[in-house]
């Protein structure tokens, strides 16, 4: 069997995987991204925060995904806005604290991550669709892979390095054993999309909308709305929360029936397409990378859908990562655990307090506090904008500190 040789191996397509080939094949690098599924294919994680416009303009697909907005239903995205038993706030991305864009896109990821891979490939990445890695030894200096073509051809493939930006799929954390509990709970989403039908001047389609559960403030909803008239829209709460005797249409329209404000928002909105259930969706790794890989995205850590933090650590994972692989390709000696996985980490950790806050109700009094300082809104709306890894911002340098301050202040 012969065995093809690359600098770079890439297993998966999405946003991670386009981003760092990107990166890596504009530096003149031979990158191979192996890609299961066929694109366009459906995905979640579809409200982006402005931080990753940043990061796509490091990789060179922010002009990209720009000029393809138009035609994929992008909708421009500002901000976001809270709401809970009645009471309404919103926080404007281009009033934060931290420097870089201020506005974004909401997106069809099967298109977002289309548009992005297209990216890569024009940049010289080669891209592999309905491609699947069966085997993967990393005990040698340079990583090799049996992987399934599409005519059901077994071919070998060796790489100096090989990077994981296989998602939810979490092929390395799989077949190495790297996986590890999560500490957040497990927890489960019923979502779809719909034709909205959104008639409501209240209703402001340049931001993303997060609703309290009136009855109980550990379950809450998204509704992103799309420039082409649709929206994505979800419930998100811990398994026993949810009914296992219904099918998952009825329990989404169920709860949205629960909340009044979707409920009126809701009340004209066609149904066509299926509701889709994803459970148990918060992960965690032994470590993020290793002498000769490394795992991106969700494929290393993912927290919780509730601050869209997903494709934002997905993308600064691997525009953190790309230059590290460059160094080591370069016959550099790279400490990864102190260039990525310490760096990345800080981000993950900030967004991970605020994800816990929420859930244990302090960041809901935050938000929905009535007198709020300008100064301290201007950074919590930085973090909120996925500016997670300035330490220039407080509420980012000493998070749990500083936010548990805070929290007791507004409680």
């Amino acid at each position: 069997m012969n065995k093809e040789q690359f600098d770079v191996v890439i297993i998966g397509a999405g946003p991670s995987g386009a981003v760092a080939s990107a990166m890596l094949a504009r530096a003149g690098r031979s990158v191979l991204v192996i890609e299961k599924q066929y694109f366009p294919r459906f995905s979640i994680g579809e409200s982006l925060l402005p931080q990753c416009m940043a990061f796509l303009a490091q990789a060179g697909l922010e002009q990209t995904v720009h000029d393809n907005a138009k035609a994929n239903g992008f909708q421009f995205k500002n901000g976001a806005a809270f709401h809970k038993q009645g009471q309404d706030t919103e926080f404007d991305f281009t009033q934060k604290f931290s420097k870089g864009p201020g506005t974004t896109y909401q997106v069809k990821r099967a298109s977002f991550d289309k548009v992005l891979a297209d990216g890569a490939a024009d940049a010289g990445a080669q891209v592999r669709y309905g491609h699947e890695v069966k085997t993967v030894d990393v005990d040698c200096l340079c990583p090799s892979l049996e992987v399934l073509d599409e005519q059901g051809s077994l071919y070998q493939v060796e790489a100096k390095f090989l990077l994981d930006a296989s998602g939810f799929a979490r092929v390395l954390p799989r077949m190495l054993g790297l996986e590890k509990p999560s500490h957040l709970p497990t927890r489960t989403s019923y979502f779809t999309h719909v034709e909205d039908n959104i008639d409501s001047s209240d209703f402001d389609r340049d931001k993303i909308l997060i609703t309290v559960n009136p009855n109980d403030s550990d379950i809450w909803y998204w509704l992103i709305p799309f420039s082409d008239g649709t929206s994505s829209v979800g419930v998100v709460g811990k398994p026993e929360q949810f009914s296992q005797d219904d099918s998952a249409e009825v329990i989404l329209k169920h709860f949205i029936h629960a909340a009044p404000n979707l409920r009126k928002l809701l009340e004209k909105a066609q149904w066509h397409n299926g509701v889709n259930k994803l459970a148990g969706y918060s992960a965690d790794v032994t470590h993020l990378a290793a002498n000769n890989y490394a795992l991106l995205g969700n494929a290393g850590e993912f927290l919780d859908p509730v601050f869209s933090s997903g494709v934002t650590i997905a993308l600064c994972s691997a525009v953190l990562i790309a230059p590290q692989v460059l160094r080591y390709l370069d016959g550099e000696t790279v400490n990864f655990e102190q260039s990525f996985a310490v760096p990345l980490k800080k981000g993950v950790d900030c967004f991970k307090t605020f994800v816990n806050s929420w859930y244990e109700s302090g960041f809901q009094d935050v938000i929905f506090y009535q007198d709020q300082d300008t100064k301290v809104k201007a950074m919590i709306s930085s973090i909120l904008a996925g500016y997670a890894w300035d330490e220039t911002n407080p509420y980012v340098a000493q998070s749990e500190r500083r936010f548990k301050t805070l929290v007791e202040l507004c409680q």
